[in-house]
């Protein structure tokens, strides 16, 4: 059953020719296959942590963006409450609110009885990635 020189079996076709899975001189003989599934394997890792950052990065912008518009909006309201007493106080106002729900104020001025407010959110998805969240608001007595 064995050929002449002990090695293989007799009557096993090419690929136990090839040497695949042989023993040669007290070591295993590997073939052509030299670790290309790993690297293979790691190229699809790494695509993996960076689709998975890139959706980290985008969630952590759109939270950030609904956090400027909250704060500008709530300012704009609480200014708009005040908007009688003066743009001082109307402001002032506005920059406690959107401070309260995490936004700081830029911009704030009086149009007519209207308050118009910019917030802005700072985010930083990434440490080298830091940005700032925008919204602008306006809020006063309804027309009717």
């Amino acid at each position: 059953m064995t050929a002449g020189d002990g090695t293989r079996p007799a009557g096993l076709g090419h690929s136990w020719a090839s040497g695949a899975g042989r023993v040669v001189d007290g070591r295993p003989h590997q073939g052509a296959d030299r670790g290309g599934a790993t690297v293979c394997l790691l190229a699809v890792g790494m695509v993996l942590v960076l689709v998975g950052l890139f959706g980290a990065g985008l969630g952590a912008a759109r939270h950030a963006r609904h956090q400027a518009r909250n704060a500008a909006d709530f300012g704009a309201l609480a200014g708009a409450g005040r908007a009688v007493e003066g743009a001082e106080v109307a402001c002032g106002r506005a920059a406690e609110l959107a401070g309260a729900n995490g936004g700081r104020l830029t911009a704030c001025r009086l149009d007519g009885l209207d308050v118009v407010v910019t917030t802005e959110v700072r985010v930083a998805p990434l440490p080298w990635l830091a940005r700032a969240a925008t919204a602008t608001s306006r809020a006063g007595p309804a027309r009717g």
